[in-house]
């Protein structure tokens, strides 16, 4: 790519001064198609003139010109090579690719978005699965890199979905023999006890997201051959009791949700060769009234113990909907400006604390 600055000028027609602009010319590779870099209906143009405002954005031929402030411009030109680098390792690119790729510039990250936007964990059935923000990057990386990973974070921040990429790829590297997916089952309002069918229908609902998983990862029709194998288990946190998990990939899904009693049998199931990553939001606890969550005990317990990492995933890491984000600092916002006001009730905690097991009683007929 030739890159090709010019100052534009300096003074302003009555006499005034006005912020100093320059252009730079970007000369995109003839082998680089500009429909794939400026998207369907130049949508990733638009993307790139929403993010940097004070930037004229024009293009001829294979010539972008981007003229404004010397700093826009010089992150806006940045932003366009690290674009045309995604494009030329076949990664499509969308106006939330953009977006994510203005948020890891101006945040001066040491990972750039061409590396992280083009790291490949796992292709399968047509698709490449990729860490989409740097924060994932990292987390993929620390999965590596340790035998024991907790990935904490919101909903949307893909802390299951890039743990079962890792664990499918370790299966088909034969670096283990087998996958095991848990989770505890505690939902809110519902105990298991109360549902309707056989233990197997019972458990299938709080599951499911661990198949769904697994068939965006997998031959939908090789899964039950690898689950009647063994190859693959998908069952509740109880089952784990009592056993010795070698040569495996475990994953326990919803960690927020187990006690510190069950956190500990968990992490004490780990054989040779097995690696485990443990995911869940502690903002998002459905345990009963007064019991701790073993998601929000643990970092203090393993405090400087070896081999074991704790990635924080944020609402910058979230690749939902836009909204999902927005409703994460939202709530976080609200947590921040009503804790005096939940402090106060403290004392009174008893009463408030009968009505919510009231509540969740109710709920549960």
């Amino acid at each position: 790519m030739t890159s090709l600055p010019r100052d534009t000028a300096p003074g302003s027609p009555d006499g005034g001064t006005t912020e100093h602009r320059v252009e730079h010319r970007i000369v995109i590779p003839g082998h680089v198609p500009m429909v794939a870099l400026l998207g369907s209906g130049d949508s990733v143009l638009r993307a790139v003139e929403d993010g940097f405002p004070a930037v004229d954005v024009h293009v001829r031929g294979n010539e972008i010109a981007v003229t404004g402030p010397a700093g826009d411009v010089a992150l806006a030109s940045r932003l366009l090579d690290e674009l045309v680098e995604v494009v030329e390792a076949g990664t499509q690119l969308t106006a939330d690719v953009v977006r994510r790729s203005i948020r890891m510039l101006t945040a001066a990250t040491a990972s750039r978005p061409a590396e992280v936007l083009t790291f490949n964990i796992l292709s399968s059935r047509g698709r490449t699965i990729r860490p989409k923000t740097v924060g994932q990057k990292r987390y993929v990386d620390a999965i590596d890199a340790n035998t024991i990973t907790f990935g904490i974070g919101p909903a949307g921040t893909g802390k299951t979905y890039l743990a079962m990429a890792k664990a499918v790829q370790a299966l088909q590297s034969k670096q283990v023999n087998r996958i095991i997916l848990t989770r505890p089952a505690v939902e809110a309002g519902e105990r298991l006890g109360f549902l309707p069918g056989s233990l197997t229908e019972k458990i299938d609902p709080y599951l499911r997201p661990l198949y769904d998983a697994l068939h965006d990862m997998m031959d939908p029709d090789a899964i039950p051959k690898l689950i009647d194998a063994g190859t693959i288990e998908v069952a509740p946190l109880a089952f784990m009791r009592g056993r010795s998990l070698n040569d495996s990939f475990i994953i326990l899904d919803e960690a927020q949700n187990t006690t510190s009693e069950q956190m500990k049998m968990f992490l004490t199931r780990l054989g040779f060769g097995s690696r485990m990553v443990i995911t869940g939001d502690a903002t998002q606890v459905d345990l009963p009234g007064g019991t701790a969550s073993g998601l929000r005990v643990i970092e203090d317990v393993l405090t400087g113990v070896d081999d074991v990492e704790f990635c924080r995933l944020t609402s910058s890491d979230v690749v939902r909907h836009r909204l999902v984000s927005d409703i994460i600092d939202a709530y976080a916002r609200w947590d921040v400006a009503t804790a005096p006001a939940r402090d106060r009730e403290a004392p009174r905690g008893g009463r408030r604390a009968d009505q919510q097991r009231n509540d969740g009683r109710a709920g549960g007929r």
